[in-house]
C-alpha cells in the first residue's frame, strides 16, 4: 500500500508513504478536500532524521486503529520542516505560545481555512505518564467539532489575528532604541548570566550548540578586549571536542546532549551545526593560534567532505540518529547503535596494549559507562569521550607519550574501519541552499586560514553547484532544494542570505570578483521579493502565498542564524565592499525595525548582535594589489586571513580588469598598484589609507 506521499522527493515524506494513514502532501488537492467536506486538518511536521517523529510513526502512523480515525474524521497534511521552514515557522509559533515548548514532530489541528486551535508534540498511542494518548486526541477533538466548530473557528481566527498583530511588531516606530555600544554590552551580560561555569556553554541540560552566541562573544572580545567573553567561547568549545556530543572516531557534531556536560548525545548530525561549529573552532584558531582548534575544525569538516558530499559537490542534509542494531534484523534499530561500543569489541579489534591505553583515553568501561535508562537497547555499552589525554595515558601506563599517541590512533583508525561495516544511519540526501551557503562558508574560511586547498576547491565547487542547479540567472531567483536530478520549492529569505554570505565568505578567501559580483546581484534579487521597505526589514516568504496564515519576519538565532541577521551583516559588508549606499540604507532600515527586540531580548538574537558590531565599527578597507598566483601575493593574503578581523573588508587588485570594475564604485582603488614590481597592501579607513607595504611583518603590523 502507498498513499500520496509516495509522488513526493523530500525524504521525510517518503519515509510515510507507506502508513495506513491518507497522508497528503501540502497543497491544495488536501485544502480542497478538507473545505469540501468540512473536516479539519491534521497537520504533522517533522524531518527525517528525528528520532521522536520514527517514534510516533511506529506507534501511531503504522497503527491501523489510528489511521482509521485520522482517515475518517481529519484530512491528514504531511510537511518536510527541512523543505518548508515556512509553514514549520507559523505553527510553530501557535504550539510554543500555546503548550510554553515546541519541537518535532509537531501536530496541529487546523480548520479548512488552515488556522490553528490545538498543538502539541509528539503524543505517545495511548495515555500514559500525564500524556493523552494520541487516538484519546483525535477522538475528542473530532466530537468538539462536530459539537462546537463555531467557536473552535472563532477562536482559530482569533489565534491568526494575535499571530498577525506580533508579526507586525518587527518595524520602524518612533522612539525606537539606539543601536550604539551599551546594547552589545548588554547583549554580553545576559550571556554571561547563562553560562555554565563547571561545563560550559549555556544553559542547562538539554545542551544545544548555538554557534552564533560565539560569533558574537569573538567579536564583542576583539572590540572590548574583554577575556571573559573570549573565556566563555574557548571553554565551550574544548569541552564539546572532549564530549560525547563530539564523534571522536568519526569526526562531526550530534546534535545536542541530553546531559549538562556534552557526555550523552542526541546522535543526529545535521550539516548545518557542523557548518558553523567549525567556523567557531576556526575563529578560536585564529584568536589562539592553539591547534586543538584547528585539528577540530579539520575533523568536523573532513567528516562532512567524507560522508555528506554529493558526487557533484553538494552537501546532504543530515544523519539519523537511529540505526539497526543487528545487519540480519535491520527493522530493530536504536538510538546510537552505530556509534557506541562495549569494552571486549574494542580489546577484540584492536591489539594490546594499545587497547587499553584506548580505552582509558576514551573512558571506556568494562560495564559500560552508559546507564540503561538513556539506552536501554544496549548492555555494558561505552559512548567515547575524552576522559584523559594522551599525556595522562602515557603517564598511567608508564610509556612514552609518542608510544602511546602512535597506539591511540592506530586503535582508533581500526575500530573507525569496523564501525564503517555497520548499518549506516539513513543519510537525508536532499541538499538544501540554505545549508550549503553555511557549508560553503566554512570550507572557504577553513581553506584561507589553514591554507588547505582541499577545502577552498570543496567551498568553490559547492558554490558552482548551487549557482548551476537552484539559481536562475536570467531572473535572479534561487531554488530551495535539489535532490535526484530535480530542483524545486522557491527560496525563502534563508536561501537567499545564507547563499550571499556564502559567495561573500567564498570572495574575502579566494577573491574571485564573479563570487563578489553575484552576492550583490542575489542581494539585489533578496531586497525586491523580501524587503519590507517601509517597516524595514525582511519577510521569510515571498508576497503572494494565500495558504500562509501569516507572513513573518523572522529574527531568532536559534540552531541557524535567522535570514534577517545574515542579511543585516551581508548588506553592510556589501555596502563597504562596494561603496553601495542603497544596500548601508536597507540594513540601517532593519536594523531599526529589530532595535526594540534588540534593546528586549538580545539573547534571542545574538547574530544580530554581530551586525550591530559590524555597523558601529569604524569602517576598514584592506586591499592587496598583485598577481593572483604571485608567491608575493600569497605571503600578503596569508597575513591577513592568519588574523581575526572580522569587521574589516577586503579587496584582491590582482589586473587592470578587476582594477576598472573595482574602480567604478570605489575611485581610490585606480592608484592603487603593486609597489616596485611587488605586490603591495593598503590598509585603509574609509578608503584613506596608510602607505602600501610590501613586506608581510610589515603588514602584519599595520593590522593589529
Amino acid at each position: 500500500m502507498s498513499n500520496r506521499l509516495a509522488r513526493e522527493q523530500s525524504p521525510y515524506l517518503l519515509q510515510h508513504a507507506h502508513n495506513p494513514v491518507d497522508w497528503y502532501p501540502w497543497g491544495e488537492e488536501a485544502f480542497a478536500k478538507a473545505r469540501a467536506e468540512e473536516k479539519p486538518v491534521f497537520l504533522s511536521i517533522g524531518y527525517s532524521t528525528c528520532h521522536w517523529c520514527h517514534v510516533m510513526e511506529r506507534e501511531s502512523f503504522e497503527n491501523p486503529k489510528i489511521a482509521e480515525l485520522l482517515n475518517r474524521d481529519y484530512v491528514a497534511i504531511k510537511v518536510d520542516r527541512e523543505e518548508r521552514p515556512d509553514i514549520d515557522r507559523i505553527y510553530m509559533t501557535f504550539v510554543q505560545a500555546t503548550t510554553g515548548s515546541g519541537g518535532w514532530p509537531m501536530s496541529v489541528f487546523l480548520t479548512p481555512e488552515l488556522q490553528p486551535f490545538f498543538g502539541g508534540t509528539y503524543f505517545p498511542p495511548e495515555t500514559r505518564f500525564g500524556q493523552p494518548g494520541f487516538a484519546s486526541v483525535l477522538e475528542q477533538i473530532a466530537a468538539a467539532w462536530r459539537t462546537e466548530r463555531e467557536q473552535i473557528v472563532d477562536s482559530a481566527r482569533d489565534v491568526v489575528a494575535q499571530l498577525q498583530e506580533q508579526a507586525a511588531f518587527a518595524s520602524a516606530r518612533p522612539g525606537a532604541p539606539a543601536i550604539d555600544s551599551a546594547l552589545l554590552d548588554s547583549g554580553f551580560f545576559v550571556f554571561r548570566r547563562g553560562f555554565d561555569r563547571h561545563h560550559a556553554g549555556f544553559g542547562g541540560a538539554p545542551k544545544f550548540p548555538r554557534p552564533s552566541v560565539h560569533n558574537f562573544l569573538l567579536r564583542y572580545y576583539a572590540r572590548t578586549r574583554n577575556e571573559e567573553a573570549l573565556d566563555m567561547v574557548l571553554l565551550t568549545l574544548r569541552e564539546m571536542a572532549k564530549g560525547g556530543m563530539n564523534d571522536q572516531l568519526g569526526g562531526g557534531f550530534h546534535r545536542y546532549s541530553v546531559d549538562d556536560r556534552w557526555f550523552v548525545p542526541h546522535f543526529e548530525k545535521m550539516l548545518y551545526d557542523q557548518a558553523q561549529l567549525a567556523i567557531s573552532y576556526l575563529e578560536a584558531f585564529q584568536i589562539t593560534r592553539d591547534r586543538q582548534y584547528a585539528e577540530t575544525a579539520r575533523k568536523t569538516l573532513d567528516y562532512v567532505l567524507r560522508d555528506m558530499t554529493g558526487p557533484e559537490g553538494g552537501f546532504y542534509s543530515a544523519e539519523d540518529a537511529d540505526s539497526a542494531i543487528d545487519r540480519a534484523r535491520p527493522e530493530v534499530k536504536g538510538e546510537g547503535a552505530y556509534y557506541i561500543w562495549s569494552a571486549e569489541e574494542i580489546r577484540r579489534l584492536a591489539e594490546n596494549p594499545a587497547a587499553d591505553w584506548f580505552c582509558y583515553r576514551y573512558g571506556v568501561e568494562d560495564r559500560g559507562n552508559v546507564q540503561n535508562d538513556v539506552h536501554g537497547e544496549f548492555t555494558a555499552r561505552n559512548i567515547l569521550y575524552e576522559a584523559h589525554t594522551v599525556e595522562e595515558t602515557a603517564e598511567k601506563f608508564g610509556r612514552p607519550v609518542e608510544e602511546v599517541r602512535a597506539g591511540v590512533l592506530q586503535a582508533g583508525r581500526i575500530l573507525l574501519e569496523a564501525r564503517s561495516q555497520r548499518v549506516r544511519p539513513h543519510l537525508d540526501d536532499k541538499i538544501l541552499t540554505s545549508w550549503n551557503g553555511l557549508m560553503i562558508s566554512a570550507l572557504a574560511l577553513a581553506g584561507a586560514v589553514l591554507d588547505e586547498p582541499r577545502y577552498a576547491d570543496a567551498a568553490r565547487r559547492a558554490a558552482e553547484f548551487v549557482l548551476g542547479r537552484l539559481y536562475d540567472p536570467a531572473t535572479g531567483v534561487l531554488l530551495r532544494r535539489y535532490r535526484q536530478g530535480q530542483a524545486a520549492i522557491p527560496g525563502f529569505l534563508d536561501d537567499y542570505a545564507l547563499f550571499v554570505q556564502a559567495l561573500l565568505d567564498l570572495y574575502d578567501a579566494q577573491f574571485d570578483l564573479r563570487h563578489l559580483e553575484l552576492a550583490a546581484r542575489i542581494a539585489e534579487k533578496q531586497g525586491e521579493v523580501f524587503e519590507d521597505r517601509e517597516g524595514g526589514g525582511f519577510f521569510s516568504t515571498a508576497a503572494g502565498d494565500g495558504t500562509l496564515v501569516v507572513r513573518i519576519k523572522e529574527d531568532y538565532d536559534g540552531a541557524e542564524p535567522s535570514g534577517n541577521s545574515v542579511a543585516v551583516l551581508n548588506l553592510l559588508r556589501l555596502g563597504q565592499l562596494l561603496n553601495r549606499a542603497d544596500f548601508r540604507s536597507s540594513a540601517e532600515r532593519a536594523l531599526g525595525a529589530f532595535a526594540p527586540r534588540l534593546a528586549a531580548a538580545p539573547v534571542a538574537l545574538p547574530q544580530m548582535l554581530v551586525a550591530c558590531e559590524f555597523f558601529l565599527a569604524p569602517p576598514r578597507q584592506v586591499v592587496v594589489a598583485g598577481a593572483r598566483n604571485g608567491a608575493d601575493t600569497a605571503a600578503l593574503l596569508r597575513t591577513l586571513h592568519a588574523r581575526f578581523m572580522p569587521n574589516r573588508v577586503a579587496l584582491l587588485v590582482d589586473s587592470a580588469e578587476t582594477r576598472r570594475r573595482l574602480s567604478a564604485a570605489i575611485p581610490e582603488i585606480e592608484s592603487m598598484a603593486p609597489a616596485d614590481s611587488r605586490a603591495a597592501a593598503y590598509v585603509c579607513r574609509n578608503y584613506a589609507c596608510e602607505l602600501p607595504v610590501s613586506e608581510a611583518e610589515k603588514f602584519a603590523e599595520l593590522l593589529q
